[in-house]
C-alpha cells in the first residue's frame, strides 16, 4: 500500500527544526524522539533517506571542512524550497490518511505544530471522516455487535480492524478536543517547543549503535 513516507518525513522535519544538520545529528534527534523503536528510522534508512532527498533536490548538502581536532569533512544539509513544500504536504497527508501504519501518524504528530492551529484541527477532523466512512462500509456486512462468532474465529479479524478503528477515532477526538482547548503552541503563536538536541547535548535514548554514516 504506497503512502506517506515516515522516514522522508522525520528526516526533514528533523534538519528543517535545525535550519542545517549533518547527519550524525538527524539521527541522534530520532533517537531522542524514540523514532527507531516506533518506525524504521534506523541508522542506515536515515542516512540513505538523507543522500537520496539531497540528489531529488529536496535537501542542499554543503561539505563542511574537518574540525581543528581532525577527522574527516562533514556534509550538512539543508531543506530547500522544493523539500520543504515535500515536507508539508507529507505532513498533511499523514495526518489524514488513516489507513497507514502507526509510524506515519506519529510521525505527523511529532511536526503537527509547524501548522496553524486551525489547519491542523481540519486535517485530523477528515482523518475521522475516513475511519466513519471506512467503519461503515466494513459494517454493512459485519455487524459488531452480533460478535466475532458469527463468521467462525474469522470474525476475530474484523473485530480487531473495527475496534482498532473505533479506537483510533476515540483518539483523534481526544486530540481534536485537546488542540480546540488552546492546548500546545502552533505555527504562528510564539516561541514553539524545542524537541531537538542542540549540537554537543547528551542523548540519554542513543541506541550506541555505531554506523559508518555517523562520520559522514
Amino acid at each position: 500500500m504506497s503512502g506517506p513516507s515516515a522516514i522522508r518525513l522525520l528526516v526533514l522535519g528533523a534538519v528543517r527544526q535545525h535550519g542545517r544538520a549533518h547527519g550524525y545529528q538527524v539521527r541522534n534527534d530520532l533517537e531522542f524522539w524514540g523514532a527507531d523503536d516506533w518506525s524504521n528510522a534506523k541508522p542506515g534508512s536515515i542516512y540513505h533517506a538523507l543522500k537520496q532527498m539531497a540528489k531529488q533536490g529536496l535537501l542542499l548538502a554543503h561539505e563542511i571542512a574537518p574540525s581543528t581536532a581532525g577527522g574527516p569533512p562533514r556534509t550538512e544539509y539543508e531543506v530547500t524550497e522544493k523539500g520543504t513544500e515535500e515536507y508539508f504536504s507529507l505532513l498533511k497527508e499523514s495526518l489524514v490518511a488513516y489507513d497507514q501504519k502507526m509510524d506515519v501518524l506519529s510521525s505527523a504528530i511529532g511536526f503537527i505544530v509547524d501548522l496553524p492551529r486551525e489547519e491542523a484541527v481540519t486535517l485530523l477532523k477528515k482523518r475521522v471522516e475516513g475511519i466513519e466512512a471506512w467503519r461503515a462500509g466494513v459494517t454493512e456486512h459485519y455487524i459488531p455487535e452480533d460478535g466475532p462468532e458469527q463468521l467462525g474465529h474469522i470474525g476475530e479479524i474484523m473485530h480487531l480492524w473495527v475496534h482498532s478503528a473505533d479506537a483510533g477515532a476515540e483518539w483523534t477526538r481526544g486530540l481534536i478536543e485537546r488542540i480546540e482547548g488552546g492546548a500546545y503552541t502552533f505555527s504562528g503563536e510564539g516561541e514553539p517547543f524545542v524537541g531537538v538536541l542542540a549540537e554537543g547535548q547528551e542523548n540519554p535514548y542513543a541506541s550506541g549503535e555505531v554506523h559508518p554514516g555517523d562520520r559522514e
